[in-house]
């Protein structure tokens, strides 16, 4: 990997084929990062067990989630992109800090709270050690910076605070303590206007549907309320519409909008429709590299196993200088 600001590291769990709140959340910013950093992406399926109840669609999900990226523009000539667990270092590392990882730190996480109330039938250790595992991903390969959310700044303060221990106690500075790269990550709601873009509620857009798929799911999307008839003025600054619209349409089509919808001047229909254009035609390039990457599904194979084979050469390197810093005979 060549040299540029330093280390980036980020991994999403393997949830299949990408929406649109996955791509302005996460997926473009790490397609931008690889301009100044060096990337590692992992598809991170040992954390996609702590919430599984079946993993027959574990393989299947992978692939679709890094034909996306791979569509998207990561670029696996220069980035890392691999699946966490060809790598079997991180679970190593994952065990030796846990050792120096107090249990109150982790039952304190908000993250583990919240996921106690959403499967309290299934409260495994995995669950209660995802942010370890997380810890060892990202310091495992000597990251500088992790790109989250503000609300993910407590797992990477732990993150820190889990190397400060490890090296105070070994005596040591082979861990990094990685900072994290605030990303201006937009909450996407999805077509009910009112949850977060998600596949679970069914209120998504996917990046691979075809034209008149998406076009089909933005018609049900739900607009101002108060604009129950077309001769009704609107709100703009309470559409979910328009908020897509300043992300996809052009300038003079987000001030005419803006001013029509005002007075009643266009309607939620016509409204649907520009977005729906606009959308299609951004995602345009998009779908014609994914078919391209469809078509050769060994390449997308090849191109994670030589991701796991580079990344596997950092790992390794780091776990010899943990174990030497522990003294493990």
């Amino acid at each position: 990997m060549s040299n540029k600001k330093g280390r980036v590291f980020s991994g999403a769990r393997p949830t299949g084929r990408q929406h649109l709140g996955n791509y302005l959340g996460a997926i473009q910013n790490y397609v931008a990062l690889q301009d100044e950093f060096d990337c590692v992406y992992c598809v991170v399926d040992l954390h996609a067990l702590t919430t599984m109840e079946t993993t027959l669609e574990l393989r299947q999900n992978t692939y679709e989630m890094a034909l996306d990226w791979l569509a998207a523009g990561i670029r696996p000539e220069e980035t890392i992109l691999f699946i966490q667990s060809h790598v079997p270092e991180v679970t190593e590392l994952h065990t030796i800090l846990s050792m120096v990882t107090p249990l109150g730190k982790l039952t304190d996480l908000p993250t583990f709270k919240e996921k106690i109330r959403q499967q309290p039938e299934n409260v495994n250790y995995g669950l209660l050690g995802y942010p370890v595992l997380m810890s060892a991903d990202i310091v495992l390969y000597k990251s500088n910076f992790v790109p989250v959310g503000i609300d993910q700044a407590p797992h990477i303060e732990f993150t820190r605070e889990v190397v400060r221990s490890f090296n105070y106690r070994y005596k040591t500075s082979a861990l990094i303590e990685p900072q994290m790269k605030v990303t201006a990550i937009p909450k996407v709601l999805g077509l009910d206007g009112e949850q977060k873009m998600s596949k679970s509620l069914d209120n998504h857009i996917e990046l691979a549907a075809t034209p008149k798929e998406t076009s089909d799911r933005i018609k049900t999307m739900f607009t101002d309320p108060a604009r129950v008839t077309r001769d009704i003025p609107g709100n703009p600054d309470i559409c979910n519409v328009f908020s897509m619209h300043k992300i996809f349409s052009k300038p003079e089509e987000i001030e005419m909008i803006n001013v029509e919808c005002r007075r009643a001047g266009i309607g939620c229909v016509d409204c649907k429709k520009i977005y729906a254009n606009n959308l299609n035609e951004n995602l345009e390039p998009f779908r014609e590299r994914r078919a391209g990457f469809a078509q050769k599904p060994d390449q997308v194979w090849d191109i994670l196993d030589d991701g796991a084979r580079r990344a596997s050469e950092v790992a390794k390197k780091t776990m010899a200088e943990v174990r030497a810093a522990i003294g493990l005979p």
